[in-house]
């Protein structure tokens, strides 16, 4: 009782006697973003900013105030000053600003998308749905962005057109519907000295929403570019390009600026400010730098993402690229949709010609001059053993080496095209880019600046052993341009981010896969398709690989089915993208693993592949509601406390503690202990399916067990009528140790899918064996 009336009289007074430590002159200053209870604020203030900028901290350093998906504020403090703060009783967290990076025509076909049919026509290709893009901005003058025909802005809309360098409101239009910058975390980290990168070069960047990079333009177009006929780059990929959504309006966010990633502050700032906007979806296809993912209440992608779903805004963000390896997945929370990335029915093929006649498959998008058959020396600089000279890295090659031949360059450590433009510096008049083992066979393509040819890692040693066996080892290679109708497609790229997840196993990540490998899309007139400061070429597309390409696609998907189903939360859209999606190839197989050739799984695609014409008719869905979303906080162990600096309000937990995996989510992930005593195992999952398909529906049960695993599913059978819209189930999983062989991911896989003669609703089983910690 003293202690609550102690806090009780801290909180009357605080800001009469709360003062700030002593801080030492040589203590560093940092970017902090402070989570603040926002019922505790004294009347006496008129507002937040008052209160945090009397007690908290100097009105000069405070960055930004969130009152919309967060409560609280980001604030340029000391270390100690920091801490202290978090001492203060209306303080519920403080974390430290981070930097993130970005997660880098012919897709919507291969997405069942056709004209005058399906869901573009019944969806009106969107035209009444607002897409935020979290990114580098946009080059608005691309035909992408035409305002052409469009009907007017829809009213509910509340955005504006930020006005900065080369930007005026006249680059806002009925298509590019409202663009903001957030640059003050960027900035502050600038001037505190946030490491090398950091800072805005205004030398390179526009203080303005205009796209200094390009990624921003290409996913913008890649979600809801308007049709651009005769497009290509250079010539590669000839057609029609267009986004999944070509009416959807766009209100850009630009996060992220050239050469220096996006920052925490600054992305928290842009979810606060899109959901009071009025967006109806959020792309962001950004994540954590370091292939690390943070616990939720740490995550500011996770808290923004959770005050925007919590409005009823769809949230799709990337998986990352760091895969092959497992549990490489990024953008864990629940609430997100996460996005793994595919191969389309496309490809560039180059080919590596050997002086003794052997022909070596690769990808290429060099639209140079070719070198028509010409035979070059060979020469790979990896074999004196220097590791920065087999990486091609900045000053590694000799130019007495490499002078006037084709360089084997091993990829990683520096961009792909950074290195031909060192084997360019030195005299070299091709290269030839061999994928690691840790890369396999997965191959993107890249606009050189220099005749060049990437290969698979087999490939790669089979050129290198031809360079070590022969003293006069030559070699040519022969652009190939186009080609559609490759199959196997889709194949789960080689980077696509991979499960398990590493917080929460229960939830399987990426919840999908969507195309993400050489993705035709808008690109700025501020920098050549390579991205390097010398490549001085003007593209208006570029095709570029990364699950920030696949992320687009599903935000694309999401405003069609929300322009379709208006009603439909962020959940149910998501079920219906994720139970229809594809798990077999355009040759009717599983899916196969781009970096192995062998068949993938759900820790690399999720419920399967984007299939969008049936995602707009799922027959059933399974719908989350806000509470369902605090109950899984609760069952992770997280206290009152902790939720409510991810919900903005306080919590109570009940005094038995949820299952995580019954959070009604469309995919089931079984986690049984293998210290458990006893031969057998089961557990138990719920799950309720809400028709949205025909009024009177029945519905049976279709099981296929992973191999060893018994599943049970009660009932059977699942009967909708004028009265009963919503049904639940009970899936039991059953594991024989003795019998249970877990697969190279350390899982097994099967399904459960309903079907009702026209609808096939299909969730993915994983079952694993996990040892808590």
């Amino acid at each position: 009782m003293d202690s609550l009336l102690r806090k009780s009289l801290f909180l009357s007074f605080s800001f009469f006697f709360f003062t700030f430590p002593t801080v030492s002159a040589n203590q560093k200053l940092k970017t902090y973003i402070f989570r603040v209870d926002r019922f505790a604020k004294p009347s006496i203030f008129p507002t937040h900013y008052h209160w945090y900028s009397s007690e908290f901290a100097d009105p000069l350093s405070i960055l930004h105030v969130y009152d919309t998906v967060f409560h609280g504020f980001s604030a340029t403090v000391a270390p100690a000053q920091a801490a202290y703060l978090l001492q203060h009783p209306s303080v519920l967290a403080v974390f430290e600003d981070h930097r993130r990076e970005l997660h880098t025509t012919r897709s919507p076909q291969f997405l069942g998308l056709r004209n005058q049919r399906g869901l573009w026509s019944e969806s009106d290709y969107g035209s009444d749905v607002i897409i935020g893009v979290f990114d580098t901005g946009i080059w608005p003058e691309r035909r992408s962005f035409s305002d052409h025909n469009l009907g007017a802005v829809p009213s509910r809309w509340k955005g504006v057109c930020q006005t900065g360098d080369k930007f005026t409101s006249n680059n806002c239009n009925k298509k590019i519907v409202g663009a903001r910058f957030f640059s003050k975390g960027h900035e502050a980290a600038g001037r505190f000295g946030g490491g090398i990168g950091v800072g805005i070069n205004e030398t390179v960047e526009f203080l303005s929403p205009r796209d200094a990079d390009g990624h921003g333009t290409h996913t913008a177009s890649t979600a809801a570019g308007r049709y651009s006929f005769g497009a290509s780059m250079s010539g590669y990929a000839p057609g029609i390009a267009k986004g999944v959504a070509p009416k959807a309006r766009l209100a850009v966010y630009k996060v992220c600026w050239k050469d220096s990633g996006c920052f925490d502050s600054d992305i928290l700032a842009a979810f606060d400010t899109a959901v009071t906007d009025g967006v109806d979806v959020i792309s962001i296809s950004i994540g954590g730098g370091d292939g690390i993912s943070s616990p939720y209440y740490l995550d500011p992608i996770a808290i923004g993402a959770y005050g925007a779903v919590s409005r009823g805004v769809f949230v799709s963000s990337s998986a990352g690229n760091d895969g092959p390896s497992g549990m490489s997945v990024t953008n864990l929370a629940p609430w997100i949709t996460t996005v793994g990335a595919g191969t389309i029915d496309r490809n560039f093929p180059a080919d590596v010609i050997l002086g003794d006649g052997r022909k070596l498959s690769g990808v290429s998008l060099y639209a140079g001059h070719p070198l028509r058959g010409k035979m070059y020396p060979l020469v790979y600089p990896g074999k004196t053993g220097v590791l920065s000279a087999s990486l091609c890295m900045e000053n590694s090659l000799d130019p007495s080496l490499v002078k006037g031949k084709i360089v084997i360059c091993d990829r990683g450590s520096s961009p792909r095209v950074s290195k031909g433009l060192v084997v360019k510096k030195a005299g070299g008049v091709g290269m030839i880019l061999a994928n690691g083992a840790s890369n396999g066979e997965g191959l993107v393509g890249d606009a050189h600046l220099i005749p060049t040819c990437a290969v698979g890692a087999i490939e790669g040693d089979t050129i290198k052993s031809y360079v070590a066996s022969s003293s006069l080892s030559t070699a040519t290679i022969n652009f190939r341009g186009t080609i559609v109708g490759i199959k196997p497609a889709p194949v789960v790229a080689s980077f696509s981010g991979r499960g398990p997840n590493g917080l929460n196993p229960e939830i399987l990540k990426p919840d999908l896969i969507a195309p993400g490998v050489n993705i035709l899309a808008a690109w700025t007139d501020a920098v050549g398709p390579t991205g390097l400061d010398s490549d001085t070429r003007k593209s208006e597309f570029n095709i570029l690989s990364g699950t920030s390409m696949a992320c687009p696609h599903v935000s694309g998907a999401a405003a069609l089915l929300k322009s379709a189903h208006p009603d439909w939360s962020p959940a149910a859209i998501r079920s219906a993208i994720m139970t229809t999606a594809s798990v077999t190839d355009n040759r009717f197989q599983a899916m196969t693993d781009e970096s192995t050739g062998k068949p993938s799984t759900p820790y690399d695609f999720g419920a399967g592949h984007l299939n969008l014409d049936l995602a707009m008719d799922p027959g059933l869905v399974y719908d989350l509601a806000n509470d369902e979303y605090v109950s899984f906080l609760c069952s992770i162990g997280y206290g009152p406390k902790t939720i409510q600096v991810i919900t903005r309000m306080p919590e109570n937990c009940p005094m038995r503690r949820p299952s995580p995996e019954n959070l009604n989510y469309p995919s089931i992930a079984a986690l049984f202990s293998s210290s458990t005593a006893g031969a057998s195992s089961s557990k138990t999952f719920i799950r309720t399916a809400t028709n949205v398909g025909p009024t009177n529906s029945v519905y049976s049960v279709k099981v296929e067990p992973p191999k060893g695993v018994t599943v049970t599913v009660g009932p059977s059978k699942l009967v909708f009528s004028e009265g009963v819209k919503q049904l639940s189930y009970a899936v039991t999983v059953t594991v024989d140790k003795k019998n249970l062989v877990l697969d190279d991911s350390g899982a097994v896989f099967g399904s459960i899918s309903w079907l009702d003669g026209k609808h096939v609703v299909r969730s993915p089983i994983v079952v694993t064996q996990i040892d808590p910690l």
